[in-house]
């Protein structure tokens, strides 16, 4: 079923796409599979007519296979990223029609190295007051560690529907919603990779889903250039504030032993931000992930420096986006991260560690 999203896009763009006749899919697969010199790359109005048919399951099983493989090896254009955005956004689940959130965060890689400490600069941002809806879901044959597993072990179940992530928005600040439940095409898509022992360009999709038109969007990514993709991308879909970087295995958490850049898209103009590394010296890896430890440096029963700066580092970038006064009064982007990593360490310092929130 369709959602009433109309609001969402530029009313010229929107009615340009929506007047073009539907090619027959195999045009689009030609298109793109020609090779090197003679292949083309779609247009938005192309990208949005072929995630159309795919999501009303017009395609047969070879054509879609072939598509999103050709997409891998090539690799999507922003502009193809805008239209197939643009066609998913129509259908998210009407379950959740009306959720108001804050903050939207895709959570799709998992965890392999560490521990998803961005769980705790969430858990601290919101009780800044900020309501932050979390989706994810977890690949086939994935080793790595995925939120669901993480809140499950804390008694925090995805939520199904509105009415349940209204519950836990009043309980915790945050909800989390598998992606089967607010898109379940998209989720086939990504299951796919089952088949095809590689991702496709759903991965990349569901980061930019932002299900439920929040104000603002964080998107974490690993490969190289992808995340200035993802700002073209929301340029071209005028979203109006969105921040993605290359985050901690590809995650939404700062990795404090490098130096990451922030890519950033508001209201019509980019920036960028440089982070320093949090930490002077590379960390030895824990040898197997214990999930009790979010609770216990939360609560201050383990002292974990790696742990520390990922948080407070994830902190400063979620106010980099959401707290847009403290970087438009300053020229100076070195400054504005400075005042916001001295705030961010205070959101940490005060939260509430005599209790475990996920209780």
């Amino acid at each position: 079923m369709l959602s009433d999203k109309s609001q969402w896009y530029n009313n010229a763009s929107f009615i340009l796409i929506k007047t073009i006749m539907s090619e027959p899919f195999k045009h689009y697969i030609n298109l793109i599979g020609k090779g090197q010199r003679a292949g083309q790359t779609l247009t938005q109005a192309q990208a949005y007519d072929a995630m159309q048919q795919i999501l009303q399951d017009k395609v047969t099983p070879e054509q879609l296979g072939a598509f999103l493989m050709l997409l891998r090896v090539r690799e999507e254009t922003a502009e193809e990223l805008a239209g197939f955005t643009q066609a998913c956004r129509e259908y998210v689940n009407p379950e959740f029609a009306g959720l108001t959130v804050d903050l939207d965060m895709g959570c799709y890689a998992g965890k392999r190295r560490h521990l998803p400490w961005f769980l705790l600069a969430v858990m601290a941002m919101a009780q800044q007051g900020l309501n932050i809806a979390i989706h994810g879901t977890a690949e086939p044959d994935s080793q790595r560690l995925y939120l669901k597993t993480c809140l499950a072990e804390f008694g925090v179940m995805p939520a199904e529907n509105k009415q349940e992530a209204e519950q836990q928005l009043d309980k915790l600040g945050f909800c989390y919603q598998e992606l089967a439940s607010v898109h379940p095409k998209l989720d086939q898509l990504i299951q796919l990779r089952a088949l095809f022992g590689l991702r496709s360009p759903a991965n990349t999709l569901a980061r930019m889903l932002n299900p439920f038109n929040a104000e603002f969007s964080l998107h974490g990514v690993h490969h190289r250039n992808f995340d200035i993709r993802h700002i073209d991308a929301a340029q071209i879909l005028q979203d109006k504030n969105v921040l993605c970087f290359r985050g901690e295995g590809g995650e939404i958490e700062f990795n404090p032993e490098r130096e990451v850049t922030l890519h950033c898209a508001r209201q019509g103009q980019t920036s960028q931000f440089i982070l320093p590394a949090g930490l002077d010296s590379w960390q030895v890896k824990p040898r197997e992930l214990d999930i009790n430890s979010l609770k216990n440096v939360w609560l201050g029963a383990e002292q974990n420096d790696y742990a520390t700066q990922a948080i407070i580092g994830t902190i400063n970038i979620m106010l980099l986006l959401t707290q847009s006064q403290l970087t438009d009064d300053l020229s100076d982007s070195a400054e504005a991260i400075k005042q916001t990593r001295f705030k961010a360490e205070q959101i940490w310092q005060q939260r509430q560690s005599a209790n475990w929130p996920l209780n």
